[in-house]
Order: structure tokens, then sequence, then C-alpha cells
């Protein structure tokens, strides 16, 4: 009789476990599935920016500089979407590219600093619509980055709470990196101005 409780025992042992394992699972799994929606918008974003650097380049010839700055930035924020890609609880690799993010917002807000010298640029059709498919990018990414950072949240409560902290630690489930902007300025949209 003992040894049916025993075994009883242990067989519910076992399916809690399983159960919060697969919970590990689903959660890490919706942490994948909301980067993929920071994917698309920053994909989006990244594409947008060579048309943009092609329509300020005839304007603004003697700015090299800057242009550089902005495609070597987003080659290198494409770069680290790449690498989070792979892995999205990986939080060094989340940390690079909220730096590579950084550096890419920084370097936009030099260029379009730099276009208000430039009142047929300002005025330029093809310069407002580019701007404003940015700005609506950038308004997206924020919301899909909320959505990231709430799936994390849940994700590493579960990796830390107890008793799914011991399933977690036995099968390497590891917290994942937030995706936040640093500093106010830097959540800020690049300011887009035609007066």
């Amino acid at each position: 009789m003992e040894t049916w409780i025993i075994i009883g025992l242990l067989v519910a042992l076992a399916i809690y476990g399983v159960s919060i394992y697969n919970r590990l699972v689903s959660l890490r799994n919706a942490v994948r599935n909301a980067f993929a929606q920071i994917d698309v918008q920053l994909t989006r974003r990244y594409d947008l920016i060579p048309n943009l650097v092609e329509a300020v380049k005839g304007y603004m010839a003697h700015e090299r500089e800057t242009l550089d700055a902005v495609v070597q930035a987003r080659n290198q924020a494409s770069a680290g979407l790449k690498a989070v890609e792979a892995d999205p609880a990986n939080a060094g690799a989340m940390r690079d590219l909220v730096g590579a993010e950084a550096a890419l917002t920084g370097a936009l807000g030099r260029m379009f600093a730099l276009v208000e010298a430039y009142p047929d640029l300002k005025a330029s059709q093809n310069m407002q619509k580019l701007q404003e498919e940015l700005a609506t990018t950038e308004n997206r990414v924020a919301f899909s980055r909320q959505a990231f950072n709430d799936a994390v949240m849940r994700f590493n409560v579960a990796v830390q709470q107890f008793p799914s902290n011991i399933v977690a630690n036995m099968f390497s489930f590891n917290e994942a990196g937030f995706l936040e902007i640093e500093s106010a300025e830097k959540r800020e949209v690049p300011k887009v101005s035609f007066s």
C-alpha cells in the first residue's frame, strides 16, 4: 500500500514537472513570437534607410560623413537584429541590438537636423513620404517593443519563481533580455518638421 502511495506521489510530481516545463516552453515561444513582430518592423525601418539616404544624397553631397554614419549604423543594427533573431531570449545579443539601435537613432537624428538646412529637400514630396513612413515605423516598433517586453517579463517571472525555477535551471531556461532604450532622448522618434 505504501509503495502505491509513493508511486502515486512520484507520478503526480512528474506530471507537475512536465506541466511547468511546458509552461516555460510556451512562455519562451511567446517571447520569440513577440520578437518576430519587432523583427518585421525593424527590418522595414532598415529597408527605408537606404532610400532615405539616397533621397538626401544629392542635396547633402558635402555632408558625406553624416550619410556614411547613417549607413554604417544601419548595417550594425541590421547585424544585431540577425544575432537576436537566432535566440530572442539571449540577453547579451539583445544588449548589443539596443546599443546598435541607439547609434542608429542618433545618426538619423543628426541627419534630420542637417535636412532642416535644406528647404528644397524638406519640401520634396519623396523626402516627406520617406520621413512619414519612418515615423510610422518607429511607432510600430514602439508598440511591438512593449508587447515583447511584456512577454519577456512573464517568461522571466516564470524562470525566477519557485518551483518553476528548479525546472528552469534543470533545462537551462535563462532569463531573457528586455529591449529597452537607454535614455529619454533615445526614446523619442526623430523629429520630422516641414515648417
